[in-house]
């Protein structure tokens, strides 16, 4: 991105209050050319939302098992990564290899007030469960008019 974009971050600053964690990770994300990497379709993978606060990600890995992955949560991002070796042994028997176990590593980004819950290896899909937390002062209330 541009610096043009990120003096709008700059110019938001003066005027609100709390958000500094929100545009420090957005100039990052600028800055690391996110937007520019190129993009993957491996592993294929669907975010769900699954009640009012809570959501999953899921990813379709056929062929991984818990051993050959690693998820991990730090600073905002969850991050899948594959962990098995590259250079691992067809198996004995296997004529055609058609189930890919190729490297991979899939980041999201989670916003702050989004916990990670667990992750869940089942049947070849990958649930990473995650909740929002909502204090009590912003879930939608009733105010009565006297």
């Amino acid at each position: 991105m541009t610096n043009k974009s990120l003096s709008i971050f700059n110019q938001l600053r003066p005027v609100t209050v709390g958000f500094d964690p929100v545009f420090d990770r957005f100039e990052r994300m600028f800055n690391d050319n996110f937007f520019d990497a190129p993009t993957t379709n491996y592993p294929p993978y669907n975010i769900v939302r699954t009640g009012d606060y809570t959501y999953d990600i899921e990813l379709a890995l056929a062929g991984f098992g818990k051993d050959d992955i690693d998820v991990q949560y730090e600073d905002g991002v969850v991050t899948v990564k594959s962990v098995h070796d590259k250079n691992e042994a067809q198996r004995e028997g296997v004529q055609h290899q058609g189930i890919s176990k190729r490297q991979f590593s899939k980041s999201f980004s989670i916003a702050d007030d989004v916990v990670v819950n667990g992750a869940e290896l089942k049947d070849g899909l990958l649930r990473i469960a995650m909740e929002r937390i909502v204090p009590e002062a912003k879930k939608a209330r009733s105010i009565t008019v006297k």
